[in-house]
């Protein structure tokens, strides 16, 4: 009998999450964005998530949930019912970093399901006007000569921008002092200001304050220059060789999230990269498209793995403390 009632009970569950996915999505679904509005990680969203209700048939809002380096939206979606309707936009420094350097509560990798892998930033050194350094090898002079570290604006202890900063320390021997805000944003904001020395930031937070001339752009570190501002070098030209760094995006749901609905976002995700429209604004960006072949939830898991494998002893060597 209890054997009979438990296969009911098995049959009934499974009837319901198959419903469940079926009719996915009757409602507007919220992509949690887990630093300010108005910074590079918000910009991308907003752009997919205007494409992704044309694939849906649903609006798909963005919640912007800051704090603790992003690990505060994290931990919001990652609590949210495995129903498809909350899904958590992450990079490099939510994603896997923050493992890293907080007490979590949750696991990065068996409490999310990896949807789709997003287009990656590189990063660019950029400093206030008032920094006389013309070109990076009069920065790193500059920085060197000081009595006192520059200041370096951060979105928070692992925050991509974070992390970046601590490659340039490893690879140029120079040690800054970091600034934490709560999304590059208001970094940026404080840097047009003069309140900041510096940000290795994303270069689409960048790229607008660089065009406009309020701030100076010193190296991209992609391998080759971006389309988008080709009058800055490469750090290798630049003279800084080996400070290579793409801070990459993503998006999972809540263990446990119906596979059928998983590819339901993935399908309208893929669709909204595919877009014409959506590609030129993203490019305009300078952020670079990922392969067609990393397209799949499968590979998004397995690259957050391989990050984690390359990006942990160097963020637990450096003792990242959080403030």
């Amino acid at each position: 009998m209890r054997r009979t009632v438990l296969a009911a009970l098995i049959a009934l569950m499974s009837f319901g999450g198959n419903a469940l996915a079926d009719n996915f999505p009757s409602h507007p679904i919220t992509i949690v964005v887990p630093f300010s509005a108005g910074g590079p990680s918000d910009a991308m969203t907003r752009i997919l998530a205007e494409r992704m209700k044309t694939t849906l048939g649903e609006a798909v809002l963005v919640e912007n949930v800051t704090g603790a380096g992003g690990s505060v939206g994290v931990g919001r979606a990652v609590r949210s019912p495995p129903d498809g309707y909350t899904i958590s936009f992450g990079h490099l420094g939510t994603h896997v970093a923050n493992g890293a350097i907080y007490k979590l509560g949750y696991d990065l990798v068996t409490d999310l399901e990896p949807v789709v892998l997003l287009p990656s930033n590189p990063m660019i050194i950029v400093s206030k006007k008032a920094v006389p350094a013309k070109s990076l090898q009069e920065l790193l002079a500059w920085l060197k000569a000081r009595p006192t570290p520059a200041t370096a604006g951060t979105a928070g202890a692992g925050s991509g921008s974070h992390i970046a900063g601590l490659y340039f320390e490893n690879v140029s021997g120079i040690k800054l002092q970091y600034v934490p805000y709560r999304g590059t944003a208001p970094a940026m904001n404080d840097l047009v200001a003069g309140q900041i020395d510096l940000i290795v930031d994303q270069t689409s937070n960048s790229i607008g304050q660089v065009r406009a001339g309020n701030i100076r752009a010193y190296a991209v570190t992609s391998d080759k220059r971006l389309e988008s501002v080709p009058d800055v070098p490469t750090t290798d030209e630049a003279g800084l060789s080996g400070f290579h760094m793409t801070l990459w995006s993503g998006l999972w749901a809540p263990k446990g999230t119906p596979k059928t609905i998983v590819a339901k976002l993935n399908t309208a995700a893929v669709d909204a990269l595919n877009d014409p429209a959506v590609r030129k604004q993203l490019e305009n960006l300078g952020l670079q498209m990922p392969s067609k072949d990393q397209l799949a939830p499968e590979a998004l898991g397995a690259w957050q793995k391989a990050e984690m494998e390359k990006w942990w002893p160097m963020i637990k060597a450096a003792n990242v403390k959080v403030e």
